[in-house]
């Protein structure tokens, strides 16, 4: 009876580790399992464009992405509802990735990645908004969860901002 647990056990992880897909890119590395993909994107190496990159190259249109990691260089973005329009700011300064979420659409039959971030300072405050880019500096672990087909945003004129159309 152990014999026969072991050997399934063992045979359980053999088919899991045999399943998982190594896949690399000129900006990122990642591993393919079963629900989701593990990215890591190089030192030096733009966020947004390591991402974009590879949820191209996987064709995934619409999904989750999380993230942690470090960088010396981020530019944020806060949406002013008045003018309708996005205010960047850039910050330099070694910092934490301490969380890093968004989801994947395709707006004007465009792959879009939606992005917000918290970043940790030295003097351990925080900052935080819409990621507009960062590059790493250190370690970029993402986790990338991909859903079936295509999720549509379209611009709403009258907020300013690209929302969810599930009609399309």
């Amino acid at each position: 009876m152990k014999n026969k647990i072991f050997f399934t056990i063992v045979l359980t992880i053999t088919t899991h580790v045999m399943n998982a897909q190594i896949l690399s890119g000129t900006l990122w590395t990642a591993k393919k399992t079963d629900q989701a993909y593990i990215v890591s994107v190089k030192d030096k190496s733009s966020v947004l464009d390591a991402l974009t990159d590879f949820v191209s190259s996987q064709k995934i249109e619409s999904g989750q992405i999380t993230g942690i990691g470090a960088t010396n260089d981020a530019t944020l973005r806060f949406f002013d509802p008045e003018t309708k329009k996005y205010v960047d700011k850039e910050f330099k300064g070694q910092m934490e990735i301490s969380n890093l979420s968004g989801n994947i659409s395709m707006v004007e039959n465009k792959l879009m990645l939606h992005l917000h971030v918290t970043l940790g300072k030295r003097d351990y405050t925080a900052l935080a908004g819409h990621l507009l880019d960062a590059k790493i500096r250190g370690a970029g672990e993402f986790f990338i969860y991909p859903n079936p087909g295509k999720v549509v945003k379209v611009k709403n004129e009258e907020v300013g901002l690209n929302f969810y159309d599930f009609t399309k």
